[in-house]
């Protein structure tokens, strides 16, 4: 996800994501709910993000598992770069030619189930799925989407550039202090080398805000509750890091992979991404691993989860059913998964997961698992989600650019933001 839920970008059981597992059943490889394979010959649809940049031949070898045992459907592929598809499925959503099985995020699941777009699904294990996940897809006691994935956000670290600074590698009960002295004496190595990057965004400012013990919304989700002196704070040690510990925004910091290619470069210290990215970084020409963030009050994960919708409007609602469950719970999509880093399987049995702890690189995957002890979720409103992402997101850059005091920014995002929510 990348930003998958960023994703990520992105309801119903806000507290459920948790994520915590138990034993269950092992997934399996569903046809339909019933246990009934349909046998008539139809093909359906499938437009999705979660392929894109990397996974697109893993979400082949599903479908032809998947078409392998269910010899009378055919699944058609679409994939869309992340960035386009949050458009492309509202346009077939008004135009009603949206596909029979679709991508969601976690932020989106509540307007796409309260508008009728997705039909309830029949699930015929749910007993594979970690019970958190599948809560967070469902509303009064019914699934309306199956979770496909979930990863979480970690701290990168240069191992070779601590080593060169004489510092110890990073734990997992670091704090913000930790990170600012570690990421000072990795930039004295040379002008050309950066302490830590994170981006200055609403996905990251909602997190900090939970490190330091504060909210982004209120209570009820009508309204901001950033706008305070613990909120400033974490404003300020996000935006803080432009030309101290990370390069500014003139320097090209925000930009597309900018942060991707300074460590891979060797010229970062640390970097706040998510665990999709060990594909990226597995040729690295340095040693490499990874922590749980630091926080400052508390410790603060973010979690990303992506599901699987089934279109309301569909004609073939069984065989797409059977297809939705098959990329979510099969065995064929664990093994997937797990042999090739691409996010995590949303299944509840824990011991399939024993495979992921003894991989290297990195060699800490633990971490993975340690950051969901104490988890930040993503703040979700019933109306004006992306108009409060992007508000937060423009605020907290005009400060970044020092166009704006953080104390300026902040309350110019909370007046325009309750605005667009209701608030």
């Amino acid at each position: 996800m990348k930003r998958t839920f960023r994703l990520a970008v992105g309801i119903a059981a806000v507290g459920a994501l948790a994520l915590t597992g138990c034993a269950a059943e092992a997934p399996t490889d569903p046809a339909t709910p019933g246990g009934e394979t349909p046998t008539e010959n139809v093909t359906i649809t499938y437009t999705n993000f979660i392929s894109n940049g990397g996974n697109e031949e893993n979400l082949q070898v599903i479908v032809d598992a998947f078409e392998d045992e269910n010899p009378g459907i055919t699944v058609d592929v679409t994939t869309l770069p992340y960035g386009d598809y949050g458009t492309a499925l509202q346009t077939d959503l008004a135009a009603g030619t949206v596909s029979d099985v679709f991508d969601i995020e976690y932020a989106n699941y509540r307007a796409y189930q309260e508008s009728g777009v997705l039909a309830p699904l029949e699930v015929s294990n749910p007993g594979a799925y970690r019970p958190s996940l599948l809560e967070a897809y469902s509303t009064d006691g019914q699934s309306y989407a199956l979770p496909s994935s979930f990863s979480t956000v970690v701290m990168f670290y240069n191992a070779d550039l601590f080593d060169e600074a004489g510092l110890d590698y990073p734990t997992s009960d670091w704090t913000w202090a930790d990170e600012q002295a570690a990421g000072e004496a990795i930039g004295a190595l040379g002008d050309d080398i950066w302490g830590s990057h994170q981006p200055v965004s609403f996905f990251e400012y909602y997190k900090v805000l939970e490190q330091n013990g504060e909210s982004f919304l209120n209570d009820d989700n009508t309204a901001v509750a950033f706008n305070t002196p613990g909120g400033i704070e974490a404003a300020e040690w996000l935006t803080g890091k432009s030309g101290t510990l990370m390069p500014t925004i003139e320097a090209g910091q925000g930009t597309p992979d900018f942060d991707t290619n300074l460590f891979l470069e060797g010229r970062l210290g640390m970097l706040h991404t998510g665990i999709w990215m060990f594909g990226a970084f597995a040729d690295a020409p340095f040693a490499w691993d990874i922590a749980v963030e630091p926080g400052n009050t508390q410790q603060a994960s973010a979690v990303f989860s992506n599901a699987v919708g089934v279109s309301a409007s569909s004609a073939n609602i069984e065989a797409a059913t059977a297809w939705a469950e098959f990329l979510t719970s099969s065995q064929t999509m664990v093994d997937i998964r797990l042999d090739s880093g691409w996010e995590l399987p949303p299944i509840a049995d824990d011991a399939q997961l024993d495979v992921y702890l003894t991989k290297d690189n990195p060699a800490n995957r633990q971490a993975v698992f340690d950051s969901l002890d104490a988890v930040a979720l993503p703040p979700v409103v019933a109306s004006g989600q992306q108009e409060m992402q992007d508000i937060i997101g423009e605020e907290l850059v005009e400060a970044q650019a020092g166009r704006k005091s953080v104390a300026d920014a902040l309350a110019s995002a909370e007046e325009r933001i309750n605005a667009a929510i209701g608030g």
